[in-house]
Order: structure tokens, then sequence, then C-alpha cells
């Protein structure tokens, strides 16, 4: 196997592992079982999300300072803790604190497995290949819970906490991937980055450009945000489809079945078949590339999960599921090309997991205050309401962000970033 393959299948690994979270087809319905309300439940989910933002930019820095493989190993590390958490301590506080570690995981590793994959492939001249294989791995990550999530109720049912005994056992296998990740290599050509160094230092040597003091790495990620109002554009951009893919999957899917009066047996199984589609998104993203620009592609995908949301409260069961089948094919067309465009904008390699991390603050500053919406809008029995007021502000800002991309585009004479 060439190095290059090695580095993108421990990757794969990483993310197939990091990501197979057993628990999250049945957790809204696990801690109503142990007595929390709906407030208490999307509460903690809100606190998530602040969390987070609070976390993204200091654990971006420390991945573009140091290493992003570390970064990944802490990660994966903290998962293992997080998904124990709820089997010692199954309370309020439990899932606070496992939610809280949780948030501290993926911010260690949201920015850094994107940026290590995209400068390793970069490093060894192969990066022509990236988007496609972003697009594979977060398909193979999905495969493994198509495989998985449809046993998680009848798992549930047999022993209540074992989802969260086997999440935590996946964790672990995604700790030793990341070890195993090799170092990115000197480069073979010039990096497409036009701030990324070439010389023959010690940084460049290892493949990297230098990097620079963390309180530099922020002041840079700023001023290069100041710079190109297309990056940021992108970034906003990226907001509505995060939300939507994170608020359906996450915080909507078990209320949206509760209200069609699912077995909770079959949460899994809804959960695996949506999967299937996305996984089937994540693995072609040529499909709309090859027709229509990128930016093109990502207005219209997030126009289509923003109606096919709004349909699954209208409709009924059998209706519901296909909306969201739909949804989730949608959601993984756009979430490589949309990657794919952000990684193209930033100008300079130095500061691209703080850059990342940014994006991610946005998206999950956004997400916590629709969780708080959220819950009392089920409070009020008013679901339906959400799901249609929302795919209503979402096509009204995505028609917004479509003008000022275009805008900021003939300004600057600047071509789509490709």
């Amino acid at each position: 196997m060439s190095a290059v393959r090695r580095a993108v299948w421990l990757s794969y690994t990483f993310q197939f592992f990091f990501g197979l979270l057993l628990w999250l087809p049945v957790f809204y319905e696990y801690q109503r079982q142990i007595g929390l309300s709906d407030a208490q439940i999307f509460g903690i989910q809100s606190i998530y999300y602040i969390a987070f933002c609070l976390l993204e930019i200091p654990t971006g820095m420390v991945a573009d300072r140091f290493d992003y493989r570390h970064c990944l190993v802490a990660g994966g590390v903290v998962l293992i803790g997080a998904n124990l958490t709820p089997v010692l301590l199954s309370d309020y506080t439990g899932f606070l604190v496992h939610f809280l570690l949780i948030a501290l995981a993926r911010s260690l590793v949201s920015g850094a497995a994107s940026a290590y994959l995209y400068e390793y492939m970069h490093a060894a001249g192969a990066g022509a290949g990236y988007p496609q294989a972003e697009g594979y791995g977060r398909s193979y990550s999905l495969i493994g819970k198509v495989v998985c999530w449809p046993v998680v109720g009848l798992l549930m049912q047999w022993n209540m906490p074992s989802p969260y005994w086997l999440s935590a056992i996946n964790a672990a296998i995604a700790v030793l991937a990341a070890v195993l990740l090799p170092a990115i290599p000197a480069r073979l050509s010039p990096p497409p980055a036009s701030g990324s160094s070439t010389s023959t230092t010690p940084a460049a040597t290892s493949g990297r450009p230098p990097r620079p003091p963390i309180s530099v790495a922020l002041r840079g990620s700023f001023a290069q945000m100041r710079g190109s109002r297309l990056l940021v554009l992108l970034m906003v951009q990226g907001v509505a489809i995060f939300t939507l893919a994170r608020i359906c999957s996450v915080n909507l899917f078990q209320p949206i079945l509760d209200s069609k009066q699912t077995p909770v047996v079959l949460y899994g199984v809804v959960m695996a078949l949506m999967t299937v589609f996305e996984a089937l998104g994540a693995a072609r993203p040529s499909w709309l590339r090859n027709r229509i620009s990128d930016v093109r592609s990502v207005f219209l995908l997030t126009i289509a999960m923003a109606v096919t949301l709004a349909l699954t409260g209208l409709l009924g069961i059998v209706g519901s599921v296909i909306a969201l089948c739909l949804f989730s094919l949608a959601c993984g067309l756009s979430f490589p090309i949309q990657r794919a465009l952000l990684n193209a904008a930033i100008t300079d390699s130095r500061y691209r997991a703080t850059l990342l991390s940014i994006e991610s603050i946005i998206d999950r500053a956004v997400c916590a205050l629709v969780a708080l919406a959220l819950g009392d809008y089920l409070q009020n029995g008013q679901l339906t309401d959400f799901l249609v007021q929302t795919a209503i502000v979402t096509c009204v800002l995505m028609v917004v962000i479509a003008g000022l991309i275009t805008m900021a585009r003939r300004k600057t004479g600047a071509g789509t970033p490709a």
C-alpha cells in the first residue's frame, strides 16, 4: 500500500470509529426513561453547543501550533470518557458532563481531521483527489452506522446502557488509528495556498508551513477573514447546512418519530435508512460538481434540505420517512462540496485548522439558539410549526447569501474556488 493510501485509509478508520456513536438514535428516549424532561434534554443540548463554541478556537489553534495527529488522539481519548459517563452517572448531571465531554472531543477533532487530510494529500502531490477522499471518508463512516443502528433499539431493551459501552470501545479503536497516522511529508509540489512555505526550513521539510505562536495565529486568522469577504460568506453559507443536518439528525429525529407514534425499536432502523441515502450522496459529490458550480450546488442542496425537513412535519409516517431520506441524500451531497469550497478559500495554510474551527463556532452558536427555541416549541406541541418556520428562514437566508456571494465575486473579479 502506498504512503498516501495508508494515510487516507487510517484517516477513514479514525472517522469511522470516532463517529460510530451507537447511542445517537435513542439518547432522547434514554434520557426520558431516566426521568429528564424535554426542557432539561434540550437545555443540555444548548449548553453543549455553547461549550463547543468556547472550545473550538483554542483547540483549532493548538492543532495549528503543534500537530493535527495529537489533537485526533486527544479527541478520541476524551470521547472514551464521554461515552462511559452516562453508564456511571445516569441523571441530569451525568448527561450534562457527558455532552460537555462530547463537545471537547469533537472540538479537538473537527478542524484537525479535515486539515490533516487536506495538508497530507497536497504535501504528497495528491491534492486533486482531496474532495473525493473527503466524500469517501464520510460515506464509509456512514456505512458503519447503517449496519449498527438498526439493532440499537433492541440493544437498549436488552441492556439499557449497552449502546454507551459499545461506543466507548469504538472510540478506543479510533485512538489506535490516530496513533498510527503518518506525519505530513515534505511537499512534492508547491502548495495550493498562497501563504504556504516551500522553503527548506525544518517546518517545510516536515511538510507543514511554519507555525506561528497562538496569539499570532488568532490575529492572522481574523485578518484573513477581514481580507476575504468570500471566505466569510462561504462560512455563513455552511451554517444552514450544518444547522439543518445537526438539528434534524440529532435533536429533531426522535421527536418527529415520536409524534408519529413510532415504536422505539424502529428508531435505529429509520436512522439507518436515512444514513444509506446520506452515504450515497457523500460518495458521489461529483454528480452535481460536474454539472453546476460548487456554490450553486450548495445553494440548491440547502433549499432541498429545508423543504424536505418541513415536509416531515406535514406528512404521515410513510411520507415523513421518505422526506427524511431525501433530506439525508441532499445532506450527503452537500457536505463534501461545502468542505472543498471552504478549504480552497483559505489562502494561508498556517491558519487552516483555526479558520475551520471558527466556522464550526458559527455553526454551533446557531445550533445553540435553535435548540433553546426547539425546547419551547416541543413543550407547547408546536413541532410542525417549528419545522415550517425553520424552512422559510433557511430559504430566505440562502437567497440573500447567494446574492452577496455573486456581488463579492464580481467586485473582486475572482472565480468560484475550485
